[in-house]
């Protein structure tokens, strides 16, 4: 047949023969590849959503996460206030907090499965203590009235389904009845009031108090530093805490057996004062929580994720070793063969998310890399047809995916251990086309 008059089939001379249209060629078909891994990164993005929704449903079910809040004791004022021949009488808040809060807790995680996926919870049993002492008054201009007989204390608890017995409230060693609901919204948006006994022939008394709660909730425990000194004491079996908030653990133990925490804050660390009439410092409040997230080991759809950004090199790499055979033993190899493994490389992610969806990482990670390097490897030797090559191609394959697992592991120096990597593998590259003399070279087997 007449090539001039097949230009399919003289392209495809030009592709065999040609160094520099064969590298064109593969470097398009990579590109292309690409689409297909931005693809699998859009699944995996996907899955975590999907998993995420599970758990925020089983978490409302169970109980959200849970924030302690208080007390606030709390004395309703009277001011008066004249314009003239007009008096207008305005009642505002007087809020007192505690002069020490004490806070011991026993946190158990227990893990509730939804299909696949599975959420942490929390059952705790919470012993608060402490005392108030009213050092200041309110500002005396135009005050009219201070009603002893009304105050009252707010507890701020962010989840009420999360209370699983009676909260019994000693005052002074005397029990009060415990209400549900907030009266200070603009401080304490959910939790309970306690009302209490006049305290007008009491008030430069110390009062004294504790209440028990039993307490659970989804992932995380926080507390306020209401007091003028603040301590609390976390106690878990949990052996992945995650400190949050506005102050870290003083002291702090994790071991096989759990973790044990514990928080000493002062008044002069937090941004509020520790008495004041009228609404103000609920954002300041809500700042300064502290506490911790019981959280699962390092999420297996992060680190597919992360995986996944690494796509492009692994199909860079194995299209080199390709094309470096092409080069150096002059083994003919066709674009549709380069795309069939690179649609292998990214098969492995899709096999990663999926298989580590009901097993651990590291075992899904070994099973699809062993898998797709099994494929490429016998693929390979009907390709290179030489053992050594394929053997070769194992050892690089190998080294690819052993490398990015120990980066995956290691995500505190991924970016160092990339860098090297990729310096040591250009090194490589560069010694073995050191003799390679490409103005001269072509595809055609000599």
């Amino acid at each position: 047949m007449n090539t001039d008059r097949n230009p399919i089939e003289k392209v495809n001379n030009m592709i065999k023969t040609s160094v520099t249209l064969k590298l064109i060629t593969v470097t398009i078909l990579m590109l292309l590849l690409l689409i297909p891994a931005s693809m699998i990164q859009s699944i995996i993005s996907e899955r975590e959503q999907l998993s995420k929704s599970v758990i925020e449903e089983v978490s409302s079910k169970w109980a959200e996460n849970q924030l302690i809040n208080g007390p606030f004791l709390t004395i309703p004022v009277t001011y008066e206030y004249k314009n003239g021949d007009k008096i207008t009488t305005v009642t505002k808040n007087w809020h007192t907090l505690p002069e020490e809060l004490k806070i011991y807790g026993d946190v158990k995680p227990e893990i509730l499965k939804r299909g696949i996926y599975e959420v942490v919870v929390y059952k705790s049993n919470l012993s608060v203590s402490g005392d108030f002492k009213i050092t200041t008054q309110p500002d005396p201009e135009n005050l009219k009235d201070i009603h002893y007989n009304k105050a009252f204390l707010t507890i701020g608890i962010s989840d009420l389904r999360g209370i699983k017995n009676d909260l019994k409230f000693n005052w002074n060693d005397k029990e009060l009845k415990v209400h549900p609901g907030s009266r200070i919204s603009d401080l304490v948006y959910s939790g309970v009031t306690l009302n209490l006994p006049d305290l007008k022939d009491s008030i430069h008394d110390n009062f004294n108090f504790n209440f028990n709660i039993d307490l659970q909730g989804s992932r995380n425990l926080s507390f306020t530093p209401l007091g003028n000194t603040t301590s609390v004491t976390i106690n878990s079996p949990w052996q992945s805490p995650s400190f949050k908030g506005n102050f870290l653990p003083d002291d702090r133990v994790i071991n096989d057996n759990g973790f044990t925490a514990s928080w000493s804050v002062l008044q002069l660390n937090r941004n509020f004062a520790q008495s004041w009439v009228g609404s103000g410092y609920s954002k300041s409040i809500e700042a300064s929580a502290f506490g911790v997230d019981l959280i699962l080991p390092l999420d297996d759809y992060q680190k597919s994720y992360r995986s996944a950004k690494y796509a492009a090199m692994t199909i860079a790499l194995t299209f080199l070793i390709f094309f470096l055979v092409e080069i150096i033993n002059k083994k003919k190899i066709h674009p549709f063969q380069y795309a069939l493994v690179g649609l292998a490389l990214c098969l492995f992610y899709t096999l990663l998310v999926s298989i580590s969806e009901h097993s651990h990482f590291n075992i899904a990670y070994g099973i699809s890399a062993v898998g797709i390097i099994g494929m490429i490897t016998l693929y390979s030797f009907s390709v290179f047809q030489v053992r050594k090559l394929s053997l070769l191609l194992v050892a690089t394959l190998s080294g690819i995916y052993g490398f990015l697992f120990v980066t995956l592991q290691l995500a505190d120096y991924a970016l160092l251990m990339g860098s090297i990597g990729l310096a040591v593998i250009l090194g490589v590259t560069m010694y073995f086309t050191r003799n390679i003399n490409w103005y001269k070279l072509n595809l055609e087997t000599q």
